[in-house]
């Protein structure tokens, strides 16, 4: 009868760790959805899709100048990146020396300006347009952007003064450091699989 009784205690014992087991499992993996939150509109979406690519596709319509872009930058931008772009604190945005070569990993004091390390001008657009004024940033229209960015690649001596910057003009524009950047062909090199650790078994005893 004792023995019995122990036979079927076990049993039930066995039966609770497996639902305990089963239980932690279901909850490791976790719900498929937890009812929170809604699909994005594509309004929603749109807002944030606003990616600008190297050979300018993306490029919002609208149109700035150099002259447009001045005013912008003495009250939104001077401040960080002094009067004319050169003094700081913050980047310096504006300079063209070196102009031959590209001796940056070996003075690593160099300031990486528009003019001298940026490779695409479109690159310019995008960020202005995403991140500025850091106290406010996504806030310009798109207008002001290109104005802006009219203006810096004007003191960084790369269009006229009197160029217009658009979808169209801005894509075409040729930067000096843009040689010095080449794609990366390099293909993905697959995940290795772990190789599983070897398990010692314990001698047995003597």
């Amino acid at each position: 009868m004792t023995r019995t009784r122990l036979v079927g205690g076990s049993a039930a014992l066995g039966a609770a760790v497996l639902i305990v087991a089963m239980t932690a499992a279901a909850t490791a993996q976790g719900p498929a959805r937890f009812g929170i939150g809604r699909p994005a509109t594509p309004q929603e979406i749109a807002a944030l899709d606003i990616d600008i690519m190297p050979d300018g596709t993306g490029l919002p319509p609208g149109r700035g100048t150099s002259a447009d872009g001045a005013a912008i930058y003495a009250t939104k931008c001077a401040q960080c990146h002094g009067k004319t772009g050169k003094e700081g604190p913050n980047d310096v945005l504006v300079g063209r020396e070196p102009r031959t070569g590209f001796p940056f990993s070996q003075d690593p004091k160099l300031p990486h300006t528009i003019g001298n390390y940026w490779p695409y001008a479109t690159t310019v657009f995008d960020y202005v347009r995403r991140a500025m004024p850091p106290t406010a940033p996504g806030s310009l229209s798109d207008d002001e952007v290109y104005a802006l960015t009219a203006f810096l690649l004007h003191a960084n001596e790369l269009i006229a003064a009197d160029a217009v910057m658009d979808r169209t003009t801005l894509a075409a524009v040729k930067m000096p450091a843009r040689e010095h950047f080449v794609p990366d062909a390099r293909q993905q090199m697959p995940t290795p699989t772990p190789t599983p650790t070897p398990t010692t078994k314990p001698k047995p005893k003597p």
